[in-house]
Order: C-alpha cells, then structure tokens, then sequence
C-alpha cells in the first residue's frame, strides 16, 4: 500500500478540529509538565546538590541525609519504570481519593515524572559550580540554604538551560503516553481518525508531521531564549568589567 499525499491533505482538513484539539491539549501538558518538572527538580536538585557543612550538628546532618535519600529514590523510582506505567498505576490508584478526571491526573503525572529528569539536570548544574564560590559565601556569613538559593541555583540553571529546554521537546513526544488514561491529546486523537478512516498510513503520517512541526518550532523559540540569556549575561559581565 502506497502513501497517498492527496488524501493526507484532505483527511487533515475534514479532521482539522480533532487535530487541533490534540495540538492544543499536547502543547498544555508539555508546558505545564515542563514548568512543574522544573519547579519539582529544583527543590529536589537542591536537597541532593546540597553540600555537607562539617560545622552543622549531627541532628541536622542526619535530616540533610535522610531527605537526600527520599530524593534519591524518587529519582531512581520515576526515571526507572515508563510514564505509561506511572500513569496507569497513579491514576487508578488516587482516583477513589481525588476523583480526578484523566487531563488534571496527566498534568500531575508528567509533572512528577518530569521532576525527577530535571532534578539530575539541576543537581548535574550545582556540581559544575567552582566549589570556590560556596566557600566566598560562607566567609561572607550566608548559609548553606542561603549560598544555594542565592548563588548556586541562579548559575546551575543557566548553566543547564539546554538540558531544560529539552524537557520540553520530550514532554511534547512523550505525552502521547498519557493516552493509557484517556487523556485526549494528539496521539489520541489520531488513533480515533484512523478508527474511523481505516487509513493507518496517511494519518499518522499526517500525525508524524504534526510533531515534528510543534518540537521544531519549539526548539526554535529555545534557541531564541537561549541566545537572548547568553547575550544579556556577556552584556552584564562587560558593565561589571567596566
């Protein structure tokens, strides 16, 4: 069986509603999973980049340890078994607690599962940071909680802005996994048309298309962001230079 490009086009336009709706519910879930991610693997990249102040009390060193265990078993849990797997597990399992419908149980879930990448990127980001820095911190009397927020994560985030961006270039992908709970994004949507066309070929093919235009445009306006960080960064060392 041959392509057929003539009825890709038409059958993109009689379904243009449903891959729009895909589109648009695809694109949510990759930003709010992004930000979510982000937001979760700061706190945890920082609970686990944390570094050891021999002048703490053996109390506190104890609680730094333990909750740098619990970080480090949610990264090994959530970055070791698939999203659909996640997903299936998490939705039915709180679904009598929270009575959650399948968009708000996905965002929570891409989120999470999004947390545990961005936490290694973080963490990755806070160890490529002069050791240096943390010790002019403290000879200026910041804490270690105080250096992090203040100096370290600023830096680690830049740093690792690429690695960051690109959690959103799979998040658009990976979303497709969501389906597993009836989260109707374009994946979804495309599994529906070609139900009802029985043109497996042209529609996801039409679908492939579809992707790589939303991750295409998507790492474009990366590129551009991250040109603009680096260019206000080269302008702001110059000022302090001068």
């Amino acid at each position: 069986m041959r392509l057929d490009f003539a009825y890709c086009w038409k059958m993109f336009l009689e379904n243009w509603p449903m891959f729009w709706y895909g589109i648009k519910i695809t694109v949510s879930f990759a930003i709010v999973g992004t930000i979510g991610g982000l937001i979760i693997g700061l706190i945890v990249g920082a609970i686990r980049g944390l570094p050891e102040d021999p002048l703490d009390k053996p109390w506190k060193k104890a609680i730094i340890k333990f909750f740098q265990a619990i970080a480090g078993f949610y990264i090994w849990v959530f970055r070791g078994t698939p999203m659909m797997v996640q997903a299936l597990f998490i939705y039915y399992l709180l679904r009598p607690v929270f009575n959650w419908t399948p968009i708000s149980a996905g965002m929570i879930i891409i989120s999470i599962n999004t947390g545990a990448y961005m936490a290694e990127i973080i963490r990755s980001g806070i160890q490529s940071i002069d050791r240096g820095q943390i010790e002019a911190a403290k000879s200026l009397g910041l804490s270690n909680y105080q250096a992090m927020m203040h100096i370290i994560l600023p830096q680690a985030i830049k740093n690792t802005f690429p690695s960051i961006g690109n959690q959103l270039i799979v998040n658009i992908k990976d979303s497709c996994m969501l389906n597993a709970i009836a989260v109707t994004e374009l994946y979804f949507q495309a599994v529906s048309v070609a139900g009802s066309q029985f043109r497996y070929i042209e529609v996801y093919f039409v679908t492939a298309i579809l992707y790589l235009i939303l991750t295409t445009g998507a790492t474009a306006l990366l590129n551009f962001a991250e040109r603009k960080i680096n260019k206000t960064s080269t302008v702001s060392h110059k000022d302090m230079s001068a």
